[in-house]
């Protein structure tokens, strides 16, 4: 896989999203895909926490705390009332390479494979956004004019991903006029 892929899974609070995420990123990785994941929370959230010295240097006032080690790096940045990062912003931080899976964003224009659940008693996505490339879902479609794969078969999910992401850069260039 050249360059960065883009796709992203989109579905009401309670489909299974992240359940989902966490059984795909194996099988993708056992593909020799590598594999980078942006989520977008509606909240204040903390990757430290109290007692830890990045939480200690946040809480005294800085801005940025970058944490290292032999293993891996986190960068925390502080923003503004206001200063929500973008998703080109986010996506362009990305290495440039693999396959970048998105949670969350679901009003934005990146492509997105809709995980819907019959249980939620939501209406399903795809027939409201053009950017839904593919369905995963409990129940059949017949009428939805996408691909529909089972929620449970991680190995077509798999497929239909790898082959509906897009190109960073279109995507991007979406992203930036809408």
């Amino acid at each position: 896989m050249n360059g960065l892929r883009v796709i992203g899974l989109a579905g009401w609070s309670g489909a299974g999203k992240t359940t989902l995420l966490a059984r795909l990123i194996p099988v993708l990785v056992a593909r020799g895909v590598r594999v980078a994941t942006l989520k977008h929370a509606h909240h204040a959230f903390d990757i430290d926490h109290p007692g830890k010295d990045s939480f200690v240097h946040r809480q005294a006032g800085a801005s940025e705390v970058i944490v290292s080690s032999v293993r891996r790096w986190a960068q925390i940045r502080e923003v503004e009332e206001g200063g929500e990062a973008t998703l080109p912003d986010l996506l362009r931080r990305l290495t440039p390479s693999g396959l970048a899976l998105i949670e969350g964003f679901k009003r934005e224009a990146h492509p997105k494979l809709e995980v819907f659940r019959a249980a939620n008693g939501r209406p399903p996505l795809h027939g409201q956004d053009p950017h839904i490339v593919g369905i995963a879902s409990d129940v059949p479609f017949p009428q939805a004019g996408l691909p529909v794969v089972g929620l449970d078969d991680i190995e077509a999910i798999a497929a239909l991903v790898l082959e509906r992401a897009e190109a960073l850069e279109p995507v991007l260039a979406r992203l930036e006029r809408s």
